[in-house]
C-alpha cells in the first residue's frame, strides 16, 4: 500500500528542534526575526536606529529617535511572561506537532511546569492560532456541515436539545482535484438562518459554491453571495453521500482527537479554541516542519492576552 505523503512526512524531530532552539540565545534571535524581519523598528516612532541597553537576558531596545525602550517580549503574548523563552518555544514546538491535539497536562509533564502555567501557554498559544485562521475566509468549492461539541447529560434533554451540546459549523474548502485544502470549525449560537448568515459573511468569500444537506439554515449562506447546493439526503446518511466524504472525514477525525486528548474539557467554556487550534494544524499540515516557524510568528505577532481576559471570552461565548 502507498503511503501517504502528507502523514509520512518528516516534520521537526526532537533533535532538530533542540538543535535550532536548544538555548535561550537561538530562541531569542528566533523571535527578533520573527516581531522585525526586516529589522527592528521602534513600536512608538517606527524609527530602525536603536541600540541595547542592559545585559542577559533583560536587554533593552533602545530606539535613538524618540528614547522609547521595548523588550523582545513587549507587545507579544510572551510579555510580561517570567518563563524562558526556551520552555515558550518547546510548548510552541509540541502543540504544532501534535497531530491528536494536547492538553494541558500532557504540556505540563513535557514542560515540567505547573499545571496553571501549562494551561495558561496552551491557551495563549490556542488565541494565536485562532486569531491567525480568523483572517482567512473560504473560497471555490466547500463542504458544509453542522455538528456538535459534547454529549447528552444525565437527566437532561435528549439530541440536538442537549445543554451539554455547543453548536459548531464544519466547512472545508476543495482544490479543483475534489482534494480538502482548508478547514473552518466555528461555534455559532444555534442552527438558524441569522447565525449561519452572520458565519457566513465573517467566514466565506463571495461567490463561494457551498454543498450541504438540506438544513434549512444553510441557506442563509446566499447572504453572503454565496451559491448554496443543497442535497436533500433523505433516508440516507451523510456520511454515504460522496458529496459529503471530506466533512465527515474531518469532523471524524475531529472525533478522534478530542476523545483522545481532552477527558475532561468544558466544551461550552472553551471548545472554540480547541477548535481552531485544530483547524489551524490541518490548514498547515502539508508542511509540519515549517509549521513551527509560522506559529513562532504568529505567536510573536498576536497582541498580548491576559489570563482573566481568556477566561471572559470562554464565559462570553
Amino acid at each position: 500500500m502507498a503511503q501517504n505523503r502528507v502523514q509520512f512526512q518528516r516534520g521537526m524531530s526532537i533533535p532538530d528542534f533542540q538543535r535550532r532552539f536548544g538555548t535561550d540565545p537561538q530562541c531569542a534571535e528566533a523571535l527578533k526575526l520573527a516581531r522585525w524581519p526586516e529589522g527592528f523598528r521602534c513600536p512608538r516612532c517606527n524609527h530602525a536606529d536603536h541600540y541595547l541597553v542592559g545585559h542577559g537576558a533583560r536587554k533593552l531596545f533602545q530606539c535613538n529617535g524618540c528614547r522609547h525602550q521595548t523588550s523582545l517580549t513587549a507587545g507579544s503574548l510572551m510579555e510580561h511572561s517570567k518563563l524562558p523563552l526556551t520552555t515558550w518555544f518547546l510548548a510552541i514546538h509540541l502543540i504544532s506537532q501534535a497531530k491528536t491535539g494536547l492538553s494541558a497536562l500532557a504540556l505540563k509533564r513535557a514542560l515540567g511546569v505547573s499545571y496553571p502555567t501549562a494551561w495558561l501557554l496552551l491557551h495563549k498559544i490556542n488565541h494565536a492560532m485562532a486569531d491567525q485562521d480568523d483572517m482567512h475566509r473560504l473560497c471555490g468549492a466547500i463542504q458544509l456541515d453542522d455538528a456538535y461539541l459534547g454529549g447528552e447529560r444525565a437527566g437532561g434533554k435528549a439530541g440536538r436539545g442537549s445543554e451539554n451540546k455547543v453548536p459548531f459549523v464544519a466547512a472545508v474548502s476543495l482544490d479543483q482535484r475534489g482534494h480538502p485544502l482548508h478547514l473552518k470549525l466555528n461555534r455559532v449560537s444555534g442552527f438558524t438562518l441569522e447565525a449561519i448568515g452572520q458565519w457566513a459573511k465573517a467566514h466565506l468569500a463571495p461567490q463561494t459554491v457551498v454543498s450541504s444537506d438540506g438544513l434549512n439554515c444553510f441557506a442563509a449562506v446566499a447572504d453572503a453571495g454565496c451559491i448554496h447546493q443543497p442535497r436533500v439526503v433523505g433516508a440516507l446518511k451523510p456520511r454515504d453521500l460522496p458529496e459529503f466524504k471530506w466533512i465527515n472525514t474531518v469532523l471524524g477525525n475531529l472525533k478522534t482527537t478530542l476523545a483522545g486528548a481532552f477527558h475532561s474539557l468544558n466544551y461550552r467554556k472553551y471548545g472554540a479554541e480547541y477548535l481552531a487550534a485544530f483547524s489551524y494544524r490541518f490548514n498547515r499540515r502539508f508542511d509540519l516542519r515549517g509549521l513551527i516557524a509560522e506559529l513562532v510568528v504568529d505567536v510573536a505577532t498576536c497582541s498580548p492576552i491576559t489570563r482573566k481576559r481568556i477566561q471572559g471570552f470562554a464565559e462570553a461565548g
